[in-house]
């Protein structure tokens, strides 16, 4: 067993230009691909939702686990194929028999990694209490391996600073806040055991908002009527996320890199920059 793993964690992919930078931006450093990947994938399906065969698509690029949030179910072919995916990970803190599962431990290469997605509450709906949750995943992970990501999917920055400083006094070796689109510039390593970032960032078109149509996002804002978000299609996209190191045999973190990167898409070759 290796004494360090690198993980890569990438944040909210959107639509086909998520999808599409994503699978450039993984074939660019196969020579230094990380040992473990994970991406948010809730948005990966036109930007709202996953189906199912862009949960094939997306485990084709080597892609190890998805972590999701409340955009999952908006597609409703998830409901018939979620408990098949052994990778996907739906938020744990959803009411008892909700379909899907919220924690996995996936072992590769004889490292054991425990990945749990969990959602926020503040200004995100009525769900269980993610911290009663935790704490009962936390523990059944750490019955197999030291090693564990935490993806929490919230809206409120204080709740997600809250979450990595309470869990990092608990050992856990990463804490990534994802749902916002807007990567932080905040990453640390807290207790000298835990990744932490506010939030990763979106992975899609970059002169979109948020990933979206701009003229579809503003006419909404000045004429306050509702109209179906479109995914923004210029060609240009960009890769956000962060690389950790994990002692394997403590499972703390030791180091948190930003991965902030613009990709050409509408040329075969893409043009990578940053």
């Amino acid at each position: 067993m290796k004494d360090k793993i690198n993980i890569m964690f990438l944040g909210d992919i959107v639509g086909k230009a998520g999808r599409e930078a994503v699978r450039r931006y993984i074939t660019s450093i196969n020579s230094n691909k990380p040992d473990f990947i994970i991406a948010n994938v809730e948005n990966a399906s036109h930007g709202f939702g996953l189906t199912q065969k862009n949960y094939n698509e997306l485990l084709s690029y080597g892609i190890d686990c998805f972590t999701s949030g409340n955009h999952i179910w908006d597609k409703r072919e998830i409901f018939q194929y979620i408990n098949d995916a052994d990778r996907l990970i739906r938020p744990i803190n959803y009411p008892k028999g909700t379909l899907g599962v919220g924690y996995r431990i996936i072992e590769k290469e004889d490292v054991k990694i425990g990945v749990i997605n969990v959602l926020g509450r503040t200004f995100m709906g009525l769900i269980e209490s993610p911290w009663t949750m935790l704490e009962e995943a936390i523990k059944e992970i750490k019955k197999e391996t030291p090693i564990i990501i935490i993806d929490v999917h919230a809206e409120a920055s204080a709740e997600k600073i809250c979450i990595g400083k309470y869990y990092a006094k608990q050992g856990v070796s990463g804490v990534f806040g994802t749902h916002t689109h807007v990567q932080t510039a905040d990453e640390r390593i807290y207790e000298n055991c835990c990744a932490y970032i506010t939030d990763v960032g979106f992975c899609g078109d970059k002169n979109g908002v948020i990933g979206m149509d701009y003229e579809i996002s503003v006419k909404r804002l000045i004429s306050a009527i509702p109209e179906r978000l479109d995914v923004a299609a210029s060609g240009e996209s960009q890769v956000n996320g962060v690389l950790i190191s994990v002692d394997t045999i403590s499972g703390k973190a030791e180091t948190i890199k930003r991965i902030n990167k613009e990709i050409n898409i509408k040329e075969e070759n893409s043009i990578m920059k940053g």
